[in-house]
């Protein structure tokens, strides 16, 4: 398949081959014949992108001061690292698609393959949409019609946020695409309309579509015509729509408004508000978000679990299809609003005409090649490398996102593996990442990955609840296996990963790379010439992740001490060198909450040898403060060690301390060492029993902390 990305860091946009997206639970795969550049959201995201790194920064300051939190905490080097990363991830564009059903997944009702659908999938010939983000068009809407569906509905939630009544006077601030949807939309709800715009040809289609205007650059002010069409009383609502870093159209909508009008924000605007504007009035103001109620809830989107209409009447998804009913009833119209039309391999030309030309409107992006070109599983990124000779590791990844692309791959590169192919579900991501990256094929059929004759070494970095079930298919197609932590969410996974691994006899390890960091190998050098028991404190200021995040879910992500807090767990294990006998767990506050029972405990272990040690897991603490310091008390010496950067040694014999330029945690050290076991066909860096063992003993940790009374 094709589809366009946005480079946030040169702003250029670009059509690349890609895989074809899988058949996913609970979504619905689409071939698109249209889709709609969203003229506003998206030309800003094209000038973001083309903006310098100091633009950039004064566009976003709130991420400004993550980033300087973080290089305070892990270094300079490091959070340099994490923001060109960041940048080089290009951008899916479009959220406005129509097209025909091509499968659906498992848990879709109410779609069948055929179907003409709009969904808010991006510009791509094929997409994979949640179906809670799709809804049929009705035959008498066209294509092009429909695929302004998306773009209409935001409009939609804003009134519906604002409740007008019939007979009332409104404001649409922005005679933008948006714009002139929702006024159509407010006269549809028999009201009163003004447009306020500065560019003239908008404001003639507000007039065509029944609307006042009102145009400040020709000396027209926006108040007085406010008054006039609320016949002195002032307007009952404002919804603005318009994109500027100005705060005048908030103010001005105060000014205009009646006693207890209500303003609505749907576009983007400065928020410097005037207390007494609003206080005398009583007026209310509200941010509308997206296309209604379901937005970035995974459960709706995700999940397919819809909101019963009795509590929720519309949702995003009966937007869309409250949108498409008024066109097919003729009450919005939306062909006037075409300004442009470009062929999808065109795309650049459509994009050159957006940044150019600040009047264009609807841009449509027509998909006419074959439909059978569009849905091959995989793309070869550049010709084979060189056979290699017969023991070299040739990898295959499954998974190509954030950690996989900035830190597992390249430790991988340059260990020397011989890069095969990448694996993602979506496709792009592989395509992406194994261009950057250096890989002979990109795919989305990670069954024919695992398949592969020529792939020895299978590394997995997808999300937490399938690392088990791939795992175990891995060793049973004979490869040798590397596996991101967690190794597993259940004993049962963990159990069929046993049987698996001894069946197979191939290598597998987890990716534990605290235990190859060189401070934490100074450490345990310092600390096995003591020979005596170890106490030791781990402190993982974690920091909070919002309780509807993948991670936090059990069945998803195991919570965040299977599916982090193992790392610490392990590392305690590596540097006591001696078999954990007991585990006990609490955790902060009585709720059942997961975010409440796993993001703020302690967890204490003990020793074959007499040591112990505690992991404080917590969410709770300052930013400020290092993520993860450890602390080692034995024979009346002491070791400390802050983020992988500074460890200090206290009463040891000749050391002191020792300091980093760059923040360490071990990947490329355990990665080349996983590498070279494969390549000499010796053992496992770890060895599955400890594997076993400190799996075992984290998911009994997570357990006592779901079952504390």
């Amino acid at each position: 398949m094709k589809q366009i990305l946005q480079n946030l860091q040169s702003g250029q946009s670009e059509l690349v081959m890609a895989p074809a997206p899988q058949a996913r639970p609970n979504h619905v795969l689409i071939d698109t014949t249209k889709s709609l550049i969203s003229s506003g959201t998206e030309r800003m995201l094209v000038d973001f992108g083309k903006a310098g790194l100091f633009a950039k920064a004064r566009q976003q300051p709130e991420k400004v001061a993550q980033v300087l939190a973080k290089a305070r905490a892990d270094g300079v080097m490091t959070t340099v690292d994490a923001v060109r990363s960041k940048l080089s991830q290009p951008l899916p564009l479009g959220y406005c698609n129509v097209g025909r059903v091509a499968e659906t997944g498992a848990g879709v009702a109410g779609f069948k393959p055929g179907d003409r659908v709009v969904s808010n999938g991006p510009h791509a010939d094929v997409v994979s949409v949640p179906k809670n983000l799709c809804a049929r068009i009705p035959d008498s809407v066209s294509d092009e019609e429909a695929a302004f569906t998306v773009v209409a509905s935001i409009g939609l939630q804003g009134i519906r946020l604002a409740q007008p009544t019939l007979g009332e006077a409104f404001v649409v601030t922005g005679a933008g695409l948006i714009g002139l949807l929702t006024i159509q939309l407010l006269l549809a709800h028999g009201c009163r309309v003004l447009a306020i715009d500065f560019d003239n040809d908008k404001l003639a289609l507000a007039r065509v579509f029944g609307a006042m205007t009102c145009n400040p650059a020709e000396g027209e002010d926006p108040i007085a015509a406010g008054m006039t069409l609320s016949r002195g009383i002032g307007v009952d609502g404002v919804i603005i729509t318009a994109s500027t870093k100005s705060s005048e159209p908030v103010s001005e909508a105060a000014r205009m408004s009646r006693k207890r009008g209500r303003i609505v924000l749907v576009g983007v605007t400065g928020l410097t508000l005037n207390r007494a504007d609003f206080y005398e009035k009583e007026l209310s103001f509200q941010v509308s978000c997206s296309y209604g109620p379901g937005r970035y809830d995974p459960s709706y989107e995700e999940h397919g679990q819809d909101y019963p209409v009795g509590f929720v009447r519309w949702s995003e998804q009966r937007n869309f299809e409250a949108v498409v009913d008024m066109m097919a009833s003729g009450r919005l119209r939306v062909m006037p609003l075409i300004s442009h039309r470009y062929a999808f391999e065109d795309a650049a030309s459509a994009y050159s005409v957006l940044t150019q030309d600040k009047r264009a409107l609807g841009i449509l992006l027509t998909y006419d090649h074959p439909i059978d070109d569009r849905h091959g599983r995989s793309v070869q990124l550049r010709e084979p490398s060189p056979t290699p000779h017969a023991n070299t590791p040739i990898v295959g990844f499954i998974g190509a996102g954030n950690y996989a692309s900035r830190m597992l791959i390249p430790a991988f590169r340059n260990a020397g593996a011989a890069l095969h192919s990448v694996a993602s579900a979506g496709g792009v991501s592989s395509v992406v990442q194994g261009r950057r990256l250096g890989f002979d094929r990109a795919t989305s059929d990670t069954g024919a990955l695992l398949a592969d004759t020529e792939v020895n070494t299978i590394v997995i970095a997808t999300r937490h609840d399938s690392h088990a079930s791939l795992t175990v298919e891995a060793l049973n197609a004979g490869k040798h296996v590397f596996v991101e932590k967690p190794l597993a969410l259940t004993l049962d996974e963990l159990a069929a990963i046993r049987e698996a691994q001894l069946a197979g006899g191939r290598l597998l390890m987890v990716g534990f790379n605290r235990r190859f960091a060189p401070l934490v190998r100074t450490m345990k050098r310092l600390l096995d010439s003591t020979g005596e028991p170890k106490s030791i404190i781990m402190v993982m200021n974690a920091g909070n992740i919002p309780s509807d995040h993948w991670t936090q879910d059990p069945a998803v992500g195991g919570g965040r001490i299977i599916g982090e807090a193992c790392h610490h767990i392990d590392l305690m294990r590596f540097l006591v060198g001696a078999p954990i006998t007991s585990v006990t767990a609490r955790r902060m506050g009585d709720s059942d909450a997961v975010s409440v029972t796993e993001d703020k405990a302690v967890i204490t272990l003990g020793f074959a040898d007499g040591s112990f040690g505690t992991v404080h897991y917590l969410a709770n603490g300052g930013v400020s403060f290092p993520k993860e310091r450890i602390e080692v008390f034995s024979a009346g010496r002491t070791l400390q060690l802050d983020n992988f950067i500074r460890l200090r040694g206290y009463n040891w014999p000749r050391f002191r301390r020792q300091r980093l330029w760059r923040q360490d945690k071990g990947q490329d050290a355990c990665a080349k060492a996983f590498l070279a076991a494969v390549e000499q066909g010796g053992e496992s860096p770890i060895s599955f029993p400890e594997l076993d063992e400190v799996t075992q003993v984290t998911i009994q940790a997570a357990n006592l902390l779901r079952r504390q009374e």
